[in-house]
C-alpha cells in the first residue's frame, strides 16, 4: 500500500472518529436541562399570616334608644371627650314626668289609706278588749245569779236580766271579733295597695329616666348620626333601634381583622403582630394577639357559621384581635388595617427556596435508586405524573445536583417563612438544590442530566 493511501485512509478514519465525537456531544446535550439553583444555608426564619380587617377601640357601646321621642337636647358632638356619668342627650319627657307625678300622688294615698286602716285595726282591737272585758263580767254576774236563784235570794225578773246581759255581751264580743279580721284585712289591702302604688311609681320612674342618657364610662363621641327635633324609635322584633351614638374608649386599640380558616389553627393568644394601615403609610404599629373568635364567619355574607340552619362549602374566616401598644391619638374606628401575624420563628435553621419543593412517586424513586444510566428529562408519560394511580403515595422532596445529574431527595420540612422553608432532614448545608423554572421541576426524572443556569429565566419559563 501506497504512502498516500495510508494517508488517506488516516485523514479517512480521523473525520469519521470527529464525526461521531461530535454527533455523540450533540446527542448528549440534547439529554441535558438547563436548570436554576440554590444552595441550602442556615438563615432565620419566621411564618408570618396575613390579614386585614379595621381599626377599632376595645371597649365601645352604641347608645340606642330605648323610648319612642323626639330628641330636645344634644349635649355633646361627635369627637367631644366625656366623663362618666355626663349627660349626653334628653329625649321629650312631658308625659313620662307626668306619669312620675301621677303615681307618686296614687302612693301618698295608698300609704294614707294604709294609715288609717293601721288606725282601724287598732280601734278594732280595743274595741274587741273592752268586749271582752264586758264578757267576762256580765258571765260572772249570771253565775251568781243562778246560785242566788236556787237559793230564793233574787227576784226571777232579777235572774232573766243577767241573763240577757251576759247574752248581750256574748254577742258584743263576737261582734268585736269580726270588726277586728274586718279591719286586719282592710289594712292588709291597703298595704299591697301601697306596694301596688311603689310598683307603679318605679316602672313611671322607669320610663322617665330612659329619656335621658348618662355616659355609662369615660371616652369620645365617634360616631353622632342623630340631630336636636329628631324622632327616634325602640327596636321591636327583628326592626332595630335608632342609635343615638357611640362611644369609645380610645386608650386601648386594637385591629380587629379575618384569618383564613387554613391559617387560624396556628395562632395563639399573645403572638406578636405588626400592623400596618392604609391611611398612615411607611409606618408600623406593634401588637399582640388578645382575642381569638371561636365560630367561623362566611366571608360572602359576613354572618356566623353558628346562625345559619344549613351548612356551606364557602370561603370561612375567624375573627382575631390584636391590641396595638401605644397607639398614637389620631387613629380613628373604622381605618382599614393590615395585621401580619407571626406565628413562629426559627434561628440558624437550615433552610432552601420554597419552589424547591416538589414531588415524586415512590415507583419513581425506586427507578432512579436502580438505574445508573442518564435519564431523558423529557415530559414524562401522563401515566408517571399527570394521572397517578391510587397505589402511587407520594413523597415530598427536592432535587439535588450529583455528579451533574438530578437525584431526588426526600425531605422533612419545618417552619416556613415568606421565601424559604426550614429543612429539618434529608440535607446538609452547601447542597445545590434545583429551585426552577417551574415547567422543568414540574416535568424533571430523577437521574436526569442538567446543567446550571442561573441566568434571568425567560417569560416562558417564568409564566
Amino acid at each position: 500500500m501506497t504512502p498516500l493511501k495510508k494517508t488517506a485512509i488516516g485523514v479517512g478514519v480521523a473525520v469519521l472518529l470527529v464525526a461521531i465525537v461530535a454527533f455523540s456531544v450533540i446527542q448528549s446535550r440534547k439529554n441535558v436541562v438547563a436548570v436554576q439553583t440554590a444552595k441550602a444555608q442556615h438563615e432565620d426564619l419566621a411564618t408570618i399570616i396575613s390579614a386585614s380587617g379595621e381599626i377599632r377601640p376595645k371597649t365601645y357601646v352604641n347608645i340606642g334608644a330605648n323610648a319612642f321621642g323626639k330628641i330636645t337636647h344634644l349635649f355633646v358632638k361627635e369627637g367631644d371627650s366625656v366623663e362618666k356619668g355626663q349627660l349626653l342627650a334628653q329625649l321629650e319627657n312631658v308625659q313620662p314626668s307626668a306619669d312620675v307625678h301621677a303615681n307618686q300622688a296614687s302612693l301618698q294615698a295608698a300609704e294614707t289609706d294604709a294609715v288609717a286602716a293601721d288606725a282601724a285595726l287598732k280601734t278594732s282591737s280595743a274595741d274587741l278588749l273592752r268586749a271582752q272585758a264586758d264578757y267576762d263580767r256580765n258571765k260572772l254576774d249570771w253565775q251568781r245569779a243562778q246560785n242566788l236563784f236556787k237559793d230564793g235570794l233574787i227576784a226571777k225578773s232579777d235572774f232573766d236580766s243577767r241573763k240577757n246581759a251576759w247574752a248581750t255581751a256574748d254577742a258584743g264580743l263576737a261582734q268585736a271579733q269580726a270588726r277586728v279580721e274586718q279591719a286586719k284585712a282592710q289594712n292588709e289591702s291597703a298595704g299591697k295597695h301601697v306596694a301596688q302604688a311603689r310598683a307603679s311609681l318605679t316602672h313611671a320612674d322607669d320610663v322617665l329616666s330612659k329619656t335621658t342618657y348618662s355616659a355609662p364610662f369615660s371616652g369620645v363621641i365617634t360616631n353622632l348620626p342623630v340631630r336636636e327635633g329628631e324622632t327616634v324609635v325602640i327596636g321591636i322584633q327583628n326592626s332595630p333601634g335608632s342609635t343615638l351614638m357611640t362611644l369609645s374608649d380610645m386608650s386601648v386599640i386594637t385591629a380587629e381583622v379575618k384569618v383564613d380558616e387554613t391559617d387560624i389553627v396556628n395562632v395563639r393568644i399573645g403572638q406578636p403582630a405588626d400592623v400596618t394601615i392604609d391611611a398612615i403609610p411607611n409606618k408600623t404599629f406593634h401588637g399582640t394577639v388578645s382575642e381569638i373568635g371561636d365560630n367561623a364567619i362566611v366571608r360572602s355574607s359576613g354572618v356566623s357559621t353558628s346562625q345559619q340552619t344549613t351548612a356551606s362549602d364557602e370561603a370561612k374566616d375567624f375573627k382575631v384581635v390584636v391590641t396595638l401598644q401605644n397607639p398614637p391619638n389620631y387613629l380613628r374606628p373604622g381605618l382599614s388595617a393590615t395585621a401580619k401575624i407571626t406565628t413562629a420563628t426559627r434561628n440558624n435553621a437550615l433552610a432552601i427556596p420554597i419552589q424547591s419543593l416538589t414531588m415524586r412517586t415512590k415507583a419513581q424513586i425506586e427507578k432512579q435508586n436502580s438505574s445508573s444510566r442518564s435519564v431523558h428529562a423529557a415530559a414524562p408519560a401522563p401515566r408517571e405524573v399527570a394521572s397517578k394511580t391510587k397505589e402511587d403515595d407520594e413523597i415530598e422532596g427536592v432535587f439535588v445536583i450529583r455528579n451533574h445529574k438530578a437525584e431526588f431527595v426526600p425531605v422533612t420540612t419545618g417552619v416556613t417563612g415568606t421565601t424559604d422553608i426550614e429543612i429539618l432532614s434529608g440535607l446538609k448545608p452547601g447542597d445545590e438544590v434545583i429551585t426552577g423554572s417551574y415547567k422543568i421541576l414540574r416535568t424533571l426524572r430523577p437521574g436526569s442530566s442538567v446543567k446550571v443556569d442561573n441566568s434571568a429565566p425567560k417569560k416562558e419559563d417564568e409564566t
